[in-house]
């Protein structure tokens, strides 16, 4: 093997040995809701949830309608006490975001539901945002 090859193949093992533990490791500054360059890393395969629950009174139907820049999850019509939820990992190179349109009577709203920010990470406790319609507003749950 020449001294290229060897140069190569060393380069190689030393990102490998350096990488992985970078990915496979996680942690978090405690109550800041600051994510260090390891936590950012793991957060790339982290397997996401997000429910928007019904939660309205009397028997109102809940219409969902969620999409990201890639993705229509369609039209939901949720009763009382059900939830329209999904999973997904986020991009790898940024820009995750998800949004949802929600209406019932004639009140309706529009708002983002995921995007990559420290302080959503921590109030969706690291996997599951929980939005949930109530007959005053819609809320996301702060999980502790």
């Amino acid at each position: 093997m020449n001294s290229f090859c060897k140069n190569i193949t060393f380069f190689m093992l030393v990102q490998s040995i350096t990488i992985i533990p970078l990915v496979a490791s996680s942690s978090l500054e405690p109550d800041q809701g600051h994510l260090d360059d390891n936590s950012r890393l793991s957060l790339w395969f982290k397997t996401w949830h997000v429910h928007t629950v019904n939660d309205l009174s009397n028997n109102k139907t809940l219409l969902v309608h969620c999409k990201s820049r890639d993705d229509d999850l369609g039209i939901h019509n949720l009763t009382v006490g059900t939830e329209f939820n999904w999973k997904f990992r986020p991009r790898i190179f940024g820009g995750t975001l998800f949004w949802c349109y929600m209406a019932y009577d004639n009140l309706h709203a529009a708002f983002k539901v995921f995007w990559e920010d420290p302080s959503l990470y921590a109030k969706c406790n690291y996997g599951d945002c929980y939005w949930i319609a109530r007959d005053d507003g819609i809320y996301l749950k702060n999980i502790p």
